[in-house]
């Protein structure tokens, strides 16, 4: 996929039900230099129509929330990675639910990145820059395990988001 730096608009889908967390990803791509075209679907039987239906064209990045009604994000990973047209597409996934052997399950299914779902609008913005920014690089491949978990940055700290509570670890080095 061939994206002119800040002209064509990446394609997103966000595919979850959280009338807030919609808007708070909404808010977050505000900010952004690069042009951006979100799509939104608010379950996972809506997901699959839309990525499914040959007469749409695919997005460029899948932000997958795991929660969703009608079918879930694992369900959705697994059809998505199984489809011959959609199992390229970067996915995702963006929950507020993180636990790492749930997460060792997503990384084996094909998932490209996890990002938990952060309390504060400035982290969710880093986070989803980081990953926008990847793909306008053509630099999105699902990275070693150890990297899987997007986090950011903080006063020189890691940030790490586990269900409804999060806390800080500083690290001497950095990394990628």
């Amino acid at each position: 996929m061939e994206l002119e730096k800040h002209h064509t608009p990446l394609k997103i889908l966000l595919a979850d039900d959280d009338p807030d967390d919609r808007y708070f990803f909404e808010e977050a791509l505000k900010d952004f230099l690069q042009p951006t075209d979100l799509t939104v679907v608010n379950d996972g039987e809506q997901l699959i129509r839309q990525l499914t239906d040959e007469t749409n064209m695919l997005p460029d990045i899948l932000f997958l929330d795991l929660n969703m009604p009608r079918k879930n994000g694992f369900e959705c990973l697994s059809e998505i990675k199984q489809n011959p047209r959609l199992k390229e597409l970067p996915v995702i996934i963006y929950s507020t639910t993180f636990h790492k052997k749930i997460a060792d399950i997503l990384y084996k299914n094909g998932a490209t990145y996890y990002i938990s779902k952060p309390f504060e609008i400035s982290l969710l913005k880093k986070a989803v820059q980081k990953m926008l920014t990847y793909i306008e690089e053509e630099n999105i491949s699902q990275p070693d395990i150890e990297n899987f978990l997007v986090t950011t940055e903080k006063n020189n700290s890691k940030t790490f988001f586990w269900f409804n509570s999060f806390f800080s670890i500083p690290f001497t080095e950095s990394f990628k």
